[in-house]
């Protein structure tokens, strides 16, 4: 296919030129170029920042009105869009045509959501303790916002971050992962044709050791936003601490999904497959720890791998393809080298693991599911993010509980069970940031928070009226009459 491109930089409301472009390959063709994108260096990423420094004293005291008709202006061209954007979507990153056009989709839903929020902003009015004197309590937006965004979700995780920053007054410098430029790049184009004033919203594509350095180093940055690997986001929390930047991470999990005795088998299955091997594994919700009970372990472990073997693995733009290819080689290369790891750790691979060859050259793997695991094995406590899932067999449902918990990460985690008392209990106790009760770890709504606990996450929650709490700041003012 022919290459499209180049495709710029957006900063203070133009379109610029980068330093040289990286181009963007399709992991189910990798004969397919997706187009050439331009690349940011320390200087360009430094404009973009005092673009948006420029911006914020005008934009930050707009109307809700006006931020509310740019959001929904926004959501709707996204919406009207899904199924081209959600073929790109699909075609850089790997995910399935359905689950492509469907992020997207929800992309345009939180543009919607949070056109609503910009007019739902809240504040109090208290008497004070000492008489004839009140007080105001009021939100404002906190600045100019660093928004770092990860490969997997490349149109829905920017969105989640873009549409807030921008509801309640703040100004955006966006840097997009850059293995997936392309939905980032769509996504800024709608933006830049939405009404904004030139500045509030800026693009800067480029290698994280650049353009992330650049926007956490800088001074006129007042907090910054991430999503990635655990490593990458605890280097950003201590820098933004000595910088006194306000921060907010989403940095993985290890999620478990415990299936009892009593689940109903067919359900549970369905939950472990979905939850993780869809979208290849690569979501940060995925249940790769499946912690079943000895009463039924035998059967879903039956009943798993022979779902697990029926999955049709193929390009992702092909109908009928469930699973799509592997991001690209180095994520490909990690998947080989933890099914290796498990084995030599005595864990049994019982189906999957093997590199598969398509019609076209891609990064094929087979799903994978071990057997006879423990959860001190590396590959139950350290996050693989690809299509392999180990089943922990337990004696019952407070072992259950026990060896879910025990991970370092707090994301998210799930039961699969018929017992009201274990659901319950399960919920108050799962040390986990979203817990899910005969559903698919994997898969959440946009309306309400999303966010985790220990090592899953750091800072106020993302999504739903709780983005508030990142996005802006809290004032308090005192009022005597005279």
């Amino acid at each position: 296919m022919g290459v499209s491109g180049p495709f710029r930089l957006y900063i203070d409301g133009e379109w610029v030129d980068g330093i040289g472009v990286t181009r963007n390959i399709n992991p189910s063709n990798l004969e397919d170029v997706v187009g050439e994108y331009a690349q940011a260096d320390r200087e360009l990423t430094e404009r973009a920042i005092a673009a948006a420094r420029a911006a914020f004293p005008a934009w930050s005291r707009s109307t809700p009105q006006q931020r509310a008709e740019v959001l929904d202006r926004i959501g709707s061209e996204i919406l009207e869009r899904r199924e081209e954007l959600g073929r790109l979507l699909s075609r850089e990153e790997g995910k399935t045509l359905p689950e492509g056009i469907a992020e997207v989709a929800r992309a345009g839903q939180i543009f919607k959501f949070f056109a609503g929020e910009a007019l739902r902003i809240q504040g109090e009015r208290l008497a004070s303790v000492r008489p004839n004197i009140w007080v105001d309590v009021t939100r404002e937006p906190v600045g100019v916002v660093g928004l770092i965004t990860p490969w997997n979700f490349p149109i829905a995780i920017p969105a989640w971050k873009i549409a807030p920053a921008l509801a309640y007054g703040n100004c955006v410098v966006f840097k997009p992962a850059d293995l997936v430029p392309g939905s980032a790049w769509a996504l800024a184009e709608i933006v830049s044709r939405s009404g904004l004033p030139r500045g509030v919203f800026n693009l800067v594509m480029g290698r994280g050791s650049i353009v992330g350095e650049a926007i956490l180093a800088s001074p006129n940055v007042d907090a910054v936003s991430f999503t990635g690997s655990v490593e990458v986001g605890r280097r950003i929390a201590a820098v933004c601490s000595g910088s006194m930047k306000k921060v907010q991470l989403e940095i993985g999990g290890k999620n478990p999904l415990v299936v009892l005795d009593d689940a109903d088998l067919e359900n549970a299955v369905f939950c472990a497959v979905q939850g993780a091997f869809y979208s290849t594994g690569q979501r940060c919700t995925a249940s790769s720890r499946l912690i079943v009970t000895e009463g039924i372990h035998d059967r879903f472990v039956a009943a798993l791998v022979e779902a697990t073997k029926g999955l049709v693995v193929d390009d992702a733009l092909k109908q009928g393809t469930q699973i799509g290819p592997v991001v690209d080689d180095r994520q490909l290369a990690q998947d080989l080298r933890y099914i290796d790891i498990g084995r030599a750790e005595g864990a049994r691979l019982v189906c999957g693991g093997e590199r598969l060859e398509r019609e076209t050259p891609g990064y094929y793997l087979a799903p994978a599911v071990f057997v006879d695991t423990t959860n001190d094995m590396r590959i139950n406590r350290e996050e693989i993010f690809g299509p392999i899932a180990s089943v922990i067999r337990v004696r019952d449902y407070e072992e259950a509980l026990a060896v879910a918990n025990d991970t370092p990460y707090g994301l998210s985690s799930g039961i699969c069970t018929r017992s009201l008392k274990h659901a319950e209990h399960f919920k108050r106790n799962s040390e986990a940031g979203l817990v899910m009760v005969n559903l698919p770890t994997a898969g959440v709504d946009y309306h309400v928070p999303f966010g985790g606990r220990k090592a899953s996450s750091y800072g106020p929650r993302e999504q739903g009226r709780y983005a508030v709490e990142f996005y802006t700041t809290v004032k308090t003012a005192y009022t005597q009459p005279l």
